[in-house]
């Protein structure tokens, strides 16, 4: 096992936990942290929150998810080659928790108060989201000036973050005999102009603090049919749209509705399956602002969901900043590198003690 950040990430993705079988990370979390007598650490379900209580001006809370999603081609064992972790979760996100577990371990006197917050159920449902369940049951424990995930970006500040909703639309027809479909209408074929408008969208490009979201709209299911004789009388298609953290909820589902409309009739069906808003930049806040300038590099715009709208729903600017490339999350070759773990570690060091 090798020594250091890599080798902790090593021991992390050794341990299962893929979404609602968190216990044995959560066991080995709580057991790192109650080594720091500096840490008050508390647990709550799967979720484990620790503080420091050093009255500083600032509190900055750190949060990572325990779980991962299934494995896949074999990743579920942690596997070195020289200085690269492959694995599953050494992306997302077991590099972030073991950078955070690191710097927990070793800032004894920060120059702000800092929570460390490792939490479950984030790759699946949001009823299942160990965030929401505390937002619920222990607010006190996600107080704080300004949030940072440890989501992977790459080393480079993502800011903010898109939401995210799904639409089903129904569209009727009228049942016939195959033989004789002119006395029926076909609802499968209605899908057409609705496909070709969304495979059409023209992707937004709003600049927010100097950071460019780009939204997308996508098909994500089809379904209809009724036998191979007969003309289907419905179909149903469901769009899944990530829009930028200018427009709010109902701004989103009206963009898509003005899209298909003119593609639908009396009688079809819409309905906002769920929808999450998203966060904006929140660039000017000092401790993001500083999180920035420690990265060293420019931000860019989070185009997916992340946890960090969870925390601005709640008055908490936050931004993602991890190790790890977001595009091998989830897949079979997911690995991270020492190189990507060290300057992720550095920068948050920098942040959390004042340095610059």
């Amino acid at each position: 096992m090798p020594d250091g950040l890599l080798g902790l990430a090593t021991a992390l993705v050794g341990i299962p936990s893929v979404s609602h079988d968190e216990g044995a990370m959560a066991d080995a979390v709580q057991a790192a942290l109650d080594l720091c007598p500096w840490l008050v650490v508390e647990r709550v379900g799967d979720n484990v929150v620790a503080r420091t209580e050093l009255g500083r001006e600032r509190r900055v809370l750190l949060a990572g998810h325990l779980d991962t999603v299934p494995p896949a081609g074999g990743n579920d064992e942690p596997r070195l080659e020289g200085t690269t972790l492959y694995g599953l979760g050494s992306v997302d996100m077991k590099g972030g928790l073991a950078v955070f577990l690191h710097l927990a371990g070793t800032l004894r006197e920060p120059a702000v108060d800092v929570t460390w917050c490792f939490y479950v159920g984030e790759e699946v449902a949001k009823e299942f989201n160990g965030l929401g369940h505390l937002w619920t049951v222990r607010p006190d424990l996600l107080a704080a000036d300004a949030a940072i995930l440890g989501e992977p970006t790459g080393g480079l500040v993502e800011a903010g973050c898109q939401g995210t909703l799904r639409i089903r639309v129904g569209l009727a027809g009228r049942r016939a005999h195959t033989a004789r479909p002119f006395v029926g209408r076909n609802a499968i074929h209605r899908l057409a102009p609705i496909l070709t408008a969304v495979a059409g969208f023209e992707v937004r490009r709003p600049v927010i603090d100097g950071c460019e979201y780009a939204e997308q709209l996508q098909v994500v299911s089809v379904e209809g049919g009724v036998a191979n004789n007969v003309v289907p009388d419905h179909a149903t298609v469901v769009l899944n749209h990530r829009f930028a953290p200018d427009r709010s909820v109902e701004q989103a589902e009206s963009a898509v509705r003005e899209l298909l409309a003119p593609h639908l009739e009396p009688g079809d069906h819409w309905e906002l399956v769920d929808a999450a808003p998203g966060a904006p930049p929140s660039l000017d806040h000092p401790v993001l602002r500083a999180l920035v300038a420690a990265s060293g590099a420019a931000p860019r715009a989070k185009v997916g969901w992340t946890d960090v709208a969870s925390f601005w729903a709640h008055g908490v600017p936050a931004a993602n900043f991890g190790p790890g490339d977001p595009l091998l999350s989830h897949t079979p070759g997911e690995h991270v590198s020492e190189d990507e773990l060290v300057p992720v570690a550095a920068a948050l060091d920098a942040l959390l003690r004042g340095d610059g």
